[in-house]
């Protein structure tokens, strides 16, 4: 058993060729970056550092230890939930092109070794969060729950895995007015629906394009379980929805939580972008249109979040 280990090449005294592992900070480094997930981990934690951002006020000012538990922690929650994610799919995951070199299916790593570092990173995020509030470290615990235990084994059973899965992928956008706050009110929950109507034309455009490779595992995340304008015409449905969620803060029926006149153009038009390339799936329906689409919800959704930070420090 080993963990994180590169293979060498040499030749044995019977002149036969071997291989060898071999352990180094590097390849430790490189395989916790891969188990963990470490570029979707930050992009998430961008959304609590911005909930967290557009809690603080008077009563609740900003605090940098509270921003650096809450990205640690928050990365460990991520992280957590991915490695739980890689250990329960190590047999899936060697099915597909896109996932087949990860730590576990290609032997770098020992399942139980992954095991042991999920649950290490379960704790120590949970943990972490609970210095800053119980809601917070209640809220990660209910995202790993979520996303290890339900999510991941509904993924190859029906396409409302992804129903599931927005419910933890929505949580860290308000999981940062949590942090900032201790509360869990009208405020975080619009957060929360935004980002989680975000997550069906998103993840619905990463199952278009790795349809095939996704195929070979038996997952189809496809609401209608095709590439076809069923699946479209839901995207467009759901992008109109997530049009709707963005613009309620505008609208002064969602407490503490609001921006202006001109930030709400803005978002408008965030989203008018977005569902031009939604429509353009459902004409088109080919890989290309729905990757792009993905780019572009990956864009959006960041620039919505800048958006609602600066006009709020603005103002």
């Amino acid at each position: 058993m080993y963990i994180c280990s590169t293979q060498k090449k040499y030749t044995n005294n019977k002149g036969l060729n071997a291989t060898k592992n071999t352990l180094s900070p590097k390849s430790i480094f490189l395989d916790f970056k891969e188990i963990t997930k470490a570029g979707l981990a930050i992009s998430v934690l961008f959304s609590s550092i911005a909930g967290y951002l557009l809690g603080v006020n008077e009563e609740h000012p900003f605090k940098w230890s509270v921003l650096l538990v809450l990205s640690i922690g928050g990365y460990c929650m991520v992280g957590a939930s991915n490695a739980f994610n890689q250990v329960i799919e190590k047999d899936i995951d060697a099915l597909m092109d896109r996932t087949k070199n990860r730590p576990v299916p290609s032997g770098r790593m020992s399942p139980r070794m992954a095991l042991i570092v999920a649950s290490l990173l379960t704790i120590l995020g949970i943990s972490l969060l609970y210095t800053i509030n119980a809601k917070s470290a209640m809220f990660a615990a209910i995202s790993i729950f979520l996303y290890t235990s339900i999510y991941t084994p509904l993924k190859t059973v029906t396409s409302l895995s992804v129903f599931v899965g927005a419910f933890p992928g929505a949580i860290p956008f308000m999981l940062g007015w949590v942090a900032a706050t201790g509360e869990f009110g009208i405020e975080a929950g619009t957060l929360f629906l935004i980002q989680f109507f975000w997550q069906f034309p998103h993840f619905w455009a990463i199952g278009w394009f790795l349809y095939e490779d996704y195929e070979k595992a038996g997952i189809f995340m496809l609401p209608t379980g095709k590439k076809d304008k069923g699946t479209a015409l839901q995207v467009i449905l759901y992008t109109v929805w997530l049009i709707a969620a963005s613009l309620l803060p505008a609208l002064g029926y969602t407490g503490q939580l609001f921006i202006s006149p001109i930030a709400a153009v803005l978002v408008f038009l965030l989203g008018l972008w977005m569902l031009f390339y939604a429509v353009k799936l459902y004409q088109l329906r080919t890989a290309k249109s729905a990757r792009t689409l993905m780019l572009v919800s990956v864009s959006y959704i960041s620039l919505l979040q800048i958006v609602f930070i600066v006009d709020k420090f603005l103002r």
